[in-house]
């Protein structure tokens, strides 16, 4: 899904296996002492966001979720990342809405604006993807119809 818009880079770009185990592992670290800092889960979830793998993703999301409803203060940079990770899981009602409350507050944050147009593109495939398939539906719906009135004519 590649794409002209410099700034939506995240939306395409993973982090190594490695780099992602390095995240992971300071994140199990804190757990098992008790204190998982705001930085350390904002770090791993940032990474799991950024995964090709459906399920981390899902994890992201949930951990930057628990930190956008618990720190006030970090909900700015969560907005972005909330917005990406639902995009990327096809939940495009979530990424608009967590991305238009970033433009809100941020209206020439170039990375959300580049986001909204991905947003954007892809509702508009999955319409498009929905209404060939409603057409399908219907052709198919008037071929059975048209079999049986000829059935009955017989």
């Amino acid at each position: 899904m590649p794409t002209e818009l410099p700034y939506a880079a995240d939306a395409e770009v993973s982090l190594a296996f490695d780099e992602l185990a390095v995240l992971r592992r300071q994140y199990e670290k804190e757990v098992d002492q008790s204190h998982v800092t705001v930085q350390t889960k904002f770090n791993y979830a940032w990474g799991l966001v950024k995964s090709p793998i459906r399920d981390h993703q899902v994890e992201g999301v949930r951990l930057l979720q628990e930190i956008y409803r618990a720190e006030p203060t970090r909900r700015r940079e969560c907005l972005y990342y909330l917005s990406l990770g639902y995009y990327k899981m096809d939940n495009f009602e979530e990424a608009r809405k967590f991305n238009a409350l970033l433009l809100d507050k941020e209206p020439t944050n170039m990375q959300a604006q580049s986001l909204a147009e991905l947003i954007d593109k892809a509702v508009a495939k999955e319409g498009y993807i929905g209404m060939a398939i409603a057409g399908g539906v219907a052709a198919l719906g008037t071929l059975l119809v048209a079999g049986l009135v000829r059935r009955a004519r017989k």
